[in-house]
């Protein structure tokens, strides 16, 4: 069996149930599988299964204490009429590249492929575990997480969701999706600060031993909702391992060969979901880490030395405007071989004096990964370029993955053919990927959804169309030093 250990102090193993409950651990470390299982099928024996059935069987390689039985209703709960297209997570073929929709769920970002599950998942936990408190999910988000987070746990009994958002660093679309989100366990809350910030809020209330105690009087225990939690990044494995499986259904590639995979990172769990599905004996060489002017992961991969002082921008593709990617120390476990002293005083470093250097030997272990970054200008162009030549459409993050992908073609001879997280629907970036193509930006960002669906011919999914009628029922609006104080107002 599988048990779970922090990256900060590996003396205690826990089932998964327990992993995904605590989300964070104890001494504020991330828990980490102390083995990553072989897939226990290949791809080739994958065809013909369902996104479901391929989620399953990736699950239950790593919740080996979960059922089966438990994993499938799992699945069928998360996996169903919310997705707009069967296949959950298609993939389509483009002149240089593949492209991994992930976008297709009840919030038009990929972050509904894990919280369309990880609720589900917790409360299997919980019952599994014996527990009785009520579970006060609280999350921080740049942007996409946080709807996601809102949608899933909305009305789950037993749970109160609670989200931070930073207030001048979303898009329209993305705040008004949260505001307008309903549910009598359901509580948001803008901050004055950027995304960094909230998620440093955050963690310290998790911390925070003292308020742990007043809410355990209230028999409430806090989880989270983020990739911090090993219940959310295991679920992420799976699409990229049913991508592959497609690619072969589909003749694009030969069993066994190796593709590569770029994605648009801020957080790193995306990217990381995809090393352990490699990891896992999937047949992938290079892993892309795409990122914006925010480019601290592509310095990280080329340096060693991961430096967290230097300006934080604002851009188009908020949800990667990250500096603290916090599941990197997930990767850094790993690769140190399990060394949580180590990786314990990184993230000290990291805390204390905005920097680490993890090191050659680190360095050498991230050979697999290719790092680079792209400007706004460098991927709009790339967007209109692909727009222009190929008529397939892209959002403003996967635009920054393309670019990247384009500039490693460029400067290396590898031909792998390359699959591509699009981790957002281009409507929900509607004004930065009108602009980018030449579509007439609206009086606000609902009217250019308008003016792009008439321009391109395509249309908006569901979840974005509706959005602009419904009412705003959150408007809370605090400094980033209350944010303990706000919880507390949400919960006791």
């Amino acid at each position: 069996m599988i048990r779970y250990v922090s990256t900060r102090g590996n003396e205690e193993k826990i089932t998964s149930s327990a992993a995904i409950i605590r989300g964070l651990a104890p001494d504020r470390g991330l828990y980490v599988p102390d083995s990553i299982p072989f897939l226990p099928r290949s791809p080739k024996d994958l065809a013909d299964m369902s996104y479901k059935d391929v989620a399953k069987i990736v699950m239950g390689a790593y919740l080996t204490d979960f059922t089966d039985d438990e994993l499938a209703v799992c699945a069928d709960k998360a996996y169903d009429s919310k997705f707009d297209t069967y296949t959950i997570a298609p993939v389509v073929k483009t002149e240089k590249g593949f492209f991994l929709e992930l976008w297709h769920g009840s919030t038009a970002a990929f972050k509904d492929m894990a919280l369309s599950i990880l609720p589900w998942l917790l409360k299997t936990a919980l019952k599994k575990e014996g527990e009785d408190k009520k579970i006060a999910i609280l999350t921080a988000t740049s942007g996409d997480t946080g709807k996601a987070a809102l949608s899933g746990f909305a009305d789950v009994t037993g749970t109160e969701i609670i989200v931070f958002y930073p207030k001048d660093g979303v898009s329209l679309v993305q705040e008004r999706q949260m505001v307008t989100q309903t549910g009598k366990n359901v509580h948001v809350y803008g901050i004055h600060g950027n995304f960094d910030e909230a998620q440093t809020g955050v963690k310290n209330v998790f911390n925070d031993t003292k308020f742990a105690e007043k809410l355990a009087g209230k028999n409430i225990r806090l989880s989270s909702a983020n990739s911090i939690n090993i219940g959310r990044l295991v679920p992420q494995a799976a699409y990229y391992i049913n991508a592959y499986k497609t690619l072969l259904e589909n003749g694009d590639i030969r069993d066994s060969e190796k593709i590569n995979i770029c994605v648009p990172t801020g957080n790193f769990g995306n990217i990381l979901a995809a090393w352990y599905a490699k990891q896992m004996g999937l047949p992938v060489g290079r892993l892309i880490c795409a990122s914006n002017e925010n480019n601290v992961l592509t310095d990280f991969i080329n340096t060693g030395v991961y430096d967290r002082r230097r300006e934080f921008v604002l851009t188009t593709s908020p949800s990667m405007d990250i500096l603290v990617s916090s599941n990197l120390e997930r990767l850094l476990y790993h690769i140190s071989g399990s060394d949580s002293e180590r990786v314990g005083g990184l993230m000290t470093g990291l805390e204390e004096e905005g920097f680490y250097d993890a090191g050659s030997a680190a360095k050498g272990a991230l050979k697999d990964f290719y790092g680079g970054c792209a400007e706004m200008s460098v991927s709009h162009k790339a967007l209109a370029k692909l727009w222009q030549e190929d008529r397939y459409l892209i959002d403003t993050h996967t635009a920054v993955a393309y670019a990247v992908y384009l500039e490693y073609l460029a400067k290396s001879e590898d031909r792998t053919k390359t699959l591509i997280a699009s981790t957002a629907s281009p409507f929900k970036f509607a004004g930065s990927v009108a602009s980018a193509i030449g579509v007439k930006i609206g009086e606000d960002e609902f009217q250019t959804i308008r003016n792009l669906q008439k321009d391109t011919g395509l249309r908006a999914p569901k979840p974005l169309s509706g959005l602009e009628a419904l009412p705003v029922l959150h408007e809370n609006v605090i400094d980033k030093a209350d944010i303990e104080s706000a919880v507390a107002g949400s919960l006791l």
